[in-house]
């Protein structure tokens, strides 16, 4: 059985459809097994992250920032509405002036008298509208963001999949650090076995002291490494816990039906390729530096003229004594050209500044580019050599069996000694860890393969789900 996920850009699966070496399942998969209530998968805890993880939510909030640079960038190319209005109290007196009182029926006609002061409201209103008509900086500008904006949305799609490898190490920690413990279980009990054999042994005058001596040290060893394992199993749950939030009691392993085939296409040249057209790290720094060189561009243009149009309306009304009339309205339509000549320096630094900035952001694809390709590479012969392992660590496992045997048999009838029958214990279970061991690197290097390829999914988490085993769940112990 396989399964597969195809690549996230749509050139690259027209071109290469990448298919996992964990394989594409058929309708006969194995059914799951009902877990215990309080088990959970590795499908279970991919949820719970996508919730939880502090990681992905701050990337998450990082890119709905990063979207508004467009909306901003483009204000440089819209109309701007302006609105203002003024409301003011005034009080005018003219001192030393004097006018002839023309009144016939005053009694001071004819006669001249003070002019009297004056308490009135002016009130006014404009609205002007500007229109950039001309301006290639601005726009340059608007180009530069939109690039940032798919840099930053890249990056967010990074952190999404770095988030699913994130979960799966984790998560088989756990399962690691279980195995651990159970082969230090099953060493500890069968030493023990064998010094109590041992000191029969020795009671009855078959063996010296020496051999006693040699199973309670290696007793008392196997006691150490069991309660090492033990707390190493506690911390990895936490550890768990700080990635999804929650605090689980017990897991689903995997199953033994888990494939382990070599990757495919079993080429590496096309692993590499792919990872150079999809991986995300890679596309977010092509988006930077695309950005940076509009961003060049718009400083460069900031020499050019720029070219304004604005239609304003103002409205004045005043309550004192106007040559005009008390009511004034004035419409102006206006074009203006600037033409920016010295800024004292200005300009030009951030065009210095701007072409560094191009040049850093070229270095930085380089860079990723290499990157990617080396981990391309490494990660494809990584899980080349994790199938290898796989199958012999299964191999040495029955070879350690029959020699734990053959000595056993040696030591009843004297040809070998304790030692020798504590060391083939202790290749037994360490060849059985290792097995574990093997099949856990194998998916976690897949899963990085994957992810360098820019192919990595959520659906690549369903489909390792397919191989939970809940008839054994990992149980945390009491801390």
């Amino acid at each position: 059985m396989k399964f597969s996920s195809p690549m996230d850009t749509t050139p690259l699966r027209s071109r290469l459809r990448i298919r996992t070496s964990i394989g594409v399942f058929a309708a006969a998969a194995l059914p799951l097994l009902a877990a215990p209530a309080l088990a959970v998968d590795i499908a279970d805890a991919y949820a719970h992250a996508q919730r939880n993880d502090p990681v992905l939510s701050a990337a998450q909030a990082g890119y709905r920032a990063n979207r508004e640079m467009v909306p901003q960038a483009r204000s440089g190319l819209m109309p701007r509405l302006n609105l203002g209005g003024t409301l003011s109290r005034n009080e005018r007196s003219f001192p030393g002036a004097a006018v002839q009182d023309l009144d016939p029926a005053s009694p001071t006609f004819g006669q001249l008298r003070q002019l009297p002061s004056q308490n009135y409201t002016d009130r006014a209103w404009q609205a002007q509208l500007n229109q950039p008509v001309v301006n290639v900086s601005a726009w340059f500008d608007l180009r530069s963001a939109k690039s940032r904006v798919q840099a930053a949305r890249a990056a967010l799609n990074a952190a999404s999949q770095n988030l699913i490898l994130r979960v799966v190490q984790a998560y088989l920690n756990v399962l690691r650090a279980q195995d651990r413990v159970e082969a230090a279980q099953a060493q500890e009990t069968a030493v023990g076995r064998q010094l109590e054999q041992v000191q029969q042994r020795f009671e009855v005058g078959l063996v010296a002291i020496t051999d006693v001596l040699e199973a309670q040290a290696a007793f008392d060893n196997a006691a150490v490494a069991r309660i090492q394992a033990e707390g190493d199993l506690h911390v990895f749950f936490n550890a768990l816990t700080t990635l999804t939030g929650e605090d689980y009691q017990a897991l689903d392993r995997l199953a033994e039906a888990l494939p382990i085939i070599n990757p495919a296409p079993a080429d590496e040249q096309a692993w590499v390729d792919a990872a150079l057209d999809a991986n995300l790290n890679v596309l977010a720094a092509q988006a930077q530096l695309d950005a940076a060189n509009r961003n060049l561009a718009a400083r460069r243009a900031a020499h050019l003229p720029t070219l304004d149009g604005s239609v304003s309306h103002s409205y004045f009304q005043t309550g004192g004594i106007a040559f005009l009339g008390d009511k004034t309205e004035t419409t102006t339509y206006a074009l203006t050209m600037n033409l920016p000549i010295y800024q004292g320096g200005f300009t030009h630094s951030r065009r210095k500044e701007a072409r560094a900035l191009a040049d850093q952001a070229r270095d930085e694809l380089l860079n990723q580019q290499l990157t990617v390709t080396r981990d391309a590479r490494s990660l494809f012969q990584n899980v080349a050599t994790d199938v290898v392992r796989v199958g012999a660590r299964l191999k040495a496992i029955a070879s350690s069996q029959s020699a734990l045997e053959a000595t056993e048999t040696g030591y009843e009838v004297g040809t070998r000694n304790i030692v020798d029958v504590l060391q083939a214990q202790q290749r037994l279970y360490a060849s059985q860890f290792d097995y574990a061991d093997s099949r856990y690197n194998y998916v976690i290097d897949l899963m990085a393969l994957k992810q360098v390829a820019g192919a990595l999914a959520e659906e690549d988490v369903m489909e390792l789900n397919q191989f939970a085993d809940a008839a054994n769940p990992v149980l945390r112990s009491a801390p």
